[in-house]
């Protein structure tokens, strides 16, 4: 493939430079091949280096491209009712108490063929890569059975196959809800599911349809002792973990990340000092979630202890069909700013080479040796990417060097 040699006004590299965090160049150029990203510099120092290589100049800011940590995008069907519900004062655990929620979830998975939910997780996907985003976390954990995650899992697989969708890496969410199937009314319902769960994931591994593992820890959700078997299990077969941790109530899911080297917590709505503190030793990125907050109704997580204690902070959409009922990292972005009061630089690292770092890809930087992923956006400054509520205003998104639909 010819090099091009990407010409801007302005290019937000996300490696820190002469003490400056985004590392940004004014002007600036990239030069990069479906290799990766050769160099990045001045317009002159490139021009000179690579004279034959094609050139496209661009009247505006890049970035590399987003990346969104945090997804549920592969559902199926609709949890419109209840989002009406919802804003009307009915709360998450009382819609999910009546049959709502991750249930009703459930039953549009079962009775989907793998292939249609490959489709529309594909259409998600690309209407994602519109905003700007190249690389996507995306859950099961809709199935609750073992046939209907490894589905839901195959239909990640099949979608992950396209060159021009942006990159996606799966998780599955093993402990998500109790599926109706396994409700006795006895104590130990969860405990029992779990250690179904655990069983499942020697084919799962051996399959390879997963790299991350993940569990709902909460107050109505698994407890600690629920859900540690199986991580432990994922552990040993190499599986990575993630864990929804601390959206109702700390019961303790932080201090059970950094026990098992986490890769992240995800919502914190609820974590201790104590608790941050574990995190920020383990090396645990949070993942912070306000779209689906805002939707809640909930106060903010602590960002100032997470701060504080030095925890890698990331912000992700939490695209799914009942609390976060869009697909829209700059949304997210947005919320991030206004609701929970992060700045400029902590949510443009959280939503490139941090939230990259804590899914263990090498992206969201624009760096020699790194997959040229960038996006060509319709502002000068990145100050912008807050605004535009609603809008997609990427011009142009690259993913490995190619433009990407």
């Amino acid at each position: 493939m010819t090099e091009t040699l990407l010409v801007a006004e302005r290019v937000v590299t996300c490696v820190p430079r002469a003490g400056e965090p985004l590392g940004v160049f004014e002007p600036g150029a990239i030069l990069f091949d479906e290799h990766g990203i050769r160099q990045v510099g001045t317009p002159e120092a490139l021009s000179a280096l690579a004279p034959r290589a094609l050139r496209v100049e661009h009247r505006g800011l890049v970035t590399p491209g987003l990346v969104d940590a945090h997804t549920h995008a592969a559902w199926m069907g609709t949890r419109a009712r209840e989002y009406g519900m919802r804003m009307a004062g009915a709360d998450y655990e009382a819609i999910a108490a009546a049959g709502g929620g991750i249930v009703s979830s459930m039953h549009a998975i079962r009775t989907a063929s793998r292939e249609d939910i490959a489709h529309t997780l594909s259409a998600r996907l690309a209407r994602m890569g519109s905003l700007g985003v190249t690389t996507v976390e995306v859950k099961s954990g809709y199935g609750l059975s073992e046939a209907d995650e490894r589905k839901q899992l195959e239909a990640i697989a099949l979608a992950r196959e396209s060159r021009t969708l942006p990159r996606v890496v799966p998780t599955f969410l093993g402990l998500h809800a109790l599926p109706p199937e396994a409700r006795t009314g006895a104590a130990d319902d969860r405990a029992r599911y779990a250690g179904q769960v655990r069983g499942w994931l020697d084919g799962i591994a051996t399959d390879r349809l997963a790299t991350f593992v993940d569990a709902y820890i909460d107050r109505a959700a698994f407890s600690v002792i629920e859900a540690r078997p199986m991580l432990l299990r994922a552990r040993e077969l190499g599986l990575g973990v993630r864990l929804h941790v601390g959206q109702f109530a700390d019961v303790g899911g932080a201090e059970l990340a950094a026990e098992l080297g986490a890769a992240s917590v995800d919502h914190l709505e609820h974590v201790s000092p104590d608790g941050a503190a574990c995190l920020a030793a383990a090396g645990t990125a949070a993942v912070l979630l306000p779209t689906a907050s805002f939707t809640l109704g909930q106060a903010p997580p602590d960002v100032a202890t997470l701060r504080a204690a030095g925890v890698s902070i990331v912000v992700a959409s939490d695209a799914n069909p009942g609390t976060a009922p869009s697909e829209s990292l700059p949304l997210a972005m947005a919320f991030a700013a206004r609701v929970y009061g992060l700045d400029l630089s902590e949510i443009l690292l959280g939503v490139t080479v941090r939230a990259a770092a804590c899914l263990g890809v090498d992206a969201g930087a624009l760096r020699v040796g790194a997959p040229a992923d960038l996006v060509l956006w319709g502002f000068q400054h990145e100050a912008e990417l807050l605004q535009p509520w609603g809008l997609a205003r990427a011009v142009s998104v690259y993913r490995d060097g190619r433009p990407i639909p």
